[in-house]
Parts: C-alpha cells; sequence; structure tokens
C-alpha cells in the first residue's frame, strides 16, 4: 500500500511537468521576530525575503501568532536600538506606533492583519501565518512548526518524547480537521540539544515533515561522534516507516531558522541559508501546502534544479547551473533486502544511552552517482526508496561551517511494485 501511494505522488510530479500547470516557489517556513526571540520586525525581515527572491514566508514565533497587542522596549540588548533606527527609516512615523515613558520607549509591533497588506502582492509573495509550537519532555526542546494556522495552538505536554511529538501533531491536524484548512506540520532541528532519536521520531503518526537541513548554528544537522546526523536520521527513519511501522515516508525540509538579522556570522542563525521549492498551481497557502503533502518540493542550502521529473521508472534530475560551478548527483537510497538488526547505545555501566541507534550501511547508500548537471536513476525494482542528493563545488555564502557547499534535497520515493 505505501508503495502504492508513493508510485500515485511520481505520476503526479510527471503530470504536472508535462501539462505545464505549475511553478516553482521559493519559501522559507522557519524565522523568528521580535514576537519572540527574533531580533527584528516582521515587515522588515519579510521585506527582507521579498527582495531576496522568495515568494513565501512563513515568520515562526514561538507559542504566538502576530495577533493582539504587543509593546517591546527599544533598548541595546539584542540590537533593538538597532533594529528600530532601520525599521523607523524604512517605514516612518506614520507607520511605527512608538510611546515614551519618561527615558524609555517602546515600539507596537505591528499584526499580521495590519502589516501583509504592506507587504504582500498577488502572485508575487505571501505569507503563511504559523507559529513554533515549543514543548519539552524533561531537559529535551521538543519544536514543531504549523503553517496556515487561524488560531494559535497551546503546547501540549506527554510522559515521553514521543507522546509529546504525537500530542502536538494531533493538535495540529484537530485545527486542520475544524478548520478546514491545509495546515503543515513540521518536526524542527531534532539535533537541537540532541532533542529527538530516530526511533522516537520515526514513530510519530500525521506528521510526514521534518528538517533534514536547519540554518541555525547550535543544530548538528551533520551530528558528532556519537549522534547520527539529520540525513542519515532520514534514512533510518524511512527504512523503518516503510517495512515494519507501515507508515508514509518523512519528506525532509531545508529552513533557516533566523533570528539574528544585523549581524552576519556563522556563529549567529541568520537569513538565506536554507529553503524549499514548491511545485504548485499557484500562491497561494492551500495550494502550496497541498503540493508539499503530495511531495511535491525539493529543499536546498544553494543549487537550484530546473528539472525534476518522476515516474515509475525512474527519476530525471536537471541543474541550473551557475558559472564555473560543478555539480555532483547522488541518488541515495535503501533496498528492500536492507540489513536490519540494529543496536542501541550502551554506556561503561551497560546503561542503555539515549541515542539514534547503529544501524546497516545498507540503510541510505549511494546507489548511483556522477557528474554533471544531470542525471537519470532507473528503477531497478529492488529498492526501498531512492532520494537525490545534489552537491555543488560552490561554496554556500555565510554557511554555518566551513566548507559547507551549496545543496539540494529530493523526497524520497519508491518504485512501481
Amino acid at each position: 500500500m505505501i508503495h502504492r501511494i508513493l508510485v500515485i505522488v511520481a505520476l503526479v510530479f510527471a503530470t504536472d511537468c508535462l501539462q505545464g500547470e505549475t511553478q516553482w516557489w521559493k519559501g522559507n517556513l522557519h524565522t523568528h521576530s521580535l514576537w519572540s526571540d527574533g531580533d527584528d520586525f516582521p515587515e522588515m525581515i519579510a521585506e527582507w525575503y521579498k527582495s531576496g527572491g522568495y515568494h513565501f514566508l512563513a515568520i515562526t514565533d514561538h507559542n504566538t501568532l502576530h495577533e493582539g497587542e504587543k509593546w517591546i522596549p527599544i533598548t541595546p540588548a539584542r540590537m533593538r536600538d538597532v533594529a528600530h533606527a532601520k525599521y523607523l527609516k524604512r517605514f516612518g512615523s506614520d507607520w511605527v506606533v512608538s510611546r515614551q515613558e519618561g527615558r524609555n520607549l517602546s515600539v507596537r509591533l505591528k499584526t499580521l492583519s495590519e502589516y501583509r497588506e504592506k507587504i504582500e502582492q498577488r502572485d508575487r509573495f505571501l505569507l503563511i501565518q504559523s507559529e513554533e509550537i515549543s514543548a519539552r519532555h524533561l531537559t529535551a526542546p521538543i519544536h514543531l512548526n504549523a503553517a496556515n494556522l487561524l488560531h494559535r495552538i497551546e503546547p501540549r505536554t506527554g510522559s515521553n518524547t514521543v507522546d509529546v511529538l504525537q500530542n502536538n501533531i494531533d493538535a495540529i491536524l484537530e485545527q486542520e480537521r475544524a478548520t478546514g484548512r491545509p495546515v503543515l506540520p513540521h518536526v524542527n532541528h531534532p539535533n537541537f540539544r540532541w532533542a529527538i532519536t530516530a526511533e522516537e521520531l520515526m514513530q510519530i503518526r500525521g506528521g510526514q515533515f521534518f528538517e533534514v537541513y536547519n540554518g541555525h548554528p547550535l543544530v548538528f544537522n551533520e551530528g558528532d561522534a556519537t549522534h547520527a546526523g539529520t540525513e542519515r536520521v532520514w534514512d533510518i527513519i524511512n527504512a523503518r516507516r516503510l517495512t515494519e511501522l507501515d507508515l508514509p515516508p518523512m519528506l525532509g525540509l531545508a529552513t533557516d531558522d533566523t533570528h539574528n538579522y544585523h549581524e552576519t556570522d556563522s556563529k549567529k542563525s541568520n537569513a538565506g541559508r536554507g529553503w524549499v521549492m514548491v511545485r504548485s498551481e499557484s500562491l497561494t497557502a492551500d495550494a502550496l501546502i497541498n503540493a508539499m503533502k503530495r511531495g511535491d518540493f525539493y529543499a536546498s542550502s544553494g543549487v537550484t534544479l530546473d528539472q525534476l521529473e518522476i515516474s515509475p521508472k525512474g527519476i530525471q534530475i536537471g541543474v541550473k547551473p551557475d558559472p564555473g560551478v560543478e555539480y555532483t548527483i547522488e541518488f541515495v537510497g535503501t533496498r528492500k533486502d536492507f540489513q536490519r538488526d540494529h543496536q542501541p547505545h550502551y554506556n561503561s555501566a551497560g546503561e542503555k544511552l539515549r541515542l539514534t541507534h547503529r544501524y546497516s550501511d545498507d540503510i541510505g547508500t549511494v546507489l548511483q552517482s556522477s557528474k554533471g548537471t544531470g542525471a537519470r536513476y532507473k528503477f531497478v525494482g529492488d529498492e526501498l526508496f531512492v532520494r537525490a542528493r545534489i552537491i555543488s563545488t560552490k561554496a554556500q555564502q555565510n554557511p554555518i561551517h566551513d566548507g559547507d557547499l551549496e545543496t539540494a534535497w529530493t523526497q524520497p520515493v519508491s518504485p512501481k511494485p
């Protein structure tokens, strides 16, 4: 059943390409403003993305929507004085609402309903009302984003990490059913403070999205000596979801998770590091989210595709090249007969550690690799899933780590059974 669903997704990809009824839209689904722990005003943030060639943006402040009345003090702390000066220069005193109480200056944050009329542009730029639902289990931060909300969602608790994840996914889906509008739930940065293991994340139901790349410098996308990186986690999750758990594949996003807009530094969570490219018939929240739920998108930290065709026979990739840049196109996957044994980690006292288990290299192996701007993978029929990773020789602008290269990731698909 799972394979059949994936083939239907593949056919949708191919049909859309042939009919020419869709186009690619660039967007970021994770960023922060002064409504929570970001250091800039939402109008300024939205204009940065709009002027940078993005088509949609979700500002995802912690446990809040941009509604109601909120005033913030203007102080040097967290660069608020710098942000205020830029904000006033750009929008003027007729727009910026401030009050002086003695020596203390405060500014009222504009609500989404106020500033979207100034920023949005039909078929050019869209703002999607969203929230980062920030919960925890013990010391582990468990954060999920919900895009296209109508109402704020209160974080839910649970007796363990899986419970917390599932309870919050359920709350998001409850609102989707109640409002009749599609909502996109996605799990944020599983390696932030090593909050979520592959074994925990793979169990969630009703949520198919997580961040395989996050542009915050403290989220450890690459893992470390004892913790699996997010790409490894992704393949482990899907190997088990598509076999023993009988769940649909997890799909991978790239996001900024921006907090810092005034200082460009690898140690800051800056804008422009990760995004999604969504193939949709229109620039509306409903159309974008429905396309993503079909799997019709890819994630990127710099590489742009000009061809992504998926059919029951295989995957065709074409890169829109930058001058002087070379590309390696890798098709990464897992075959149906992969070694399924896995071993937990233990400390010297024999106690089981809360780490992603050790798995066979059969999971997430490179099935095919080639140099150039185009490649085709032909399904053999024994694959459980295949995805593409496109790596350039171009250094990522303002990377988290020296040597980070611009990359793109397509979604995992399966051949026709």
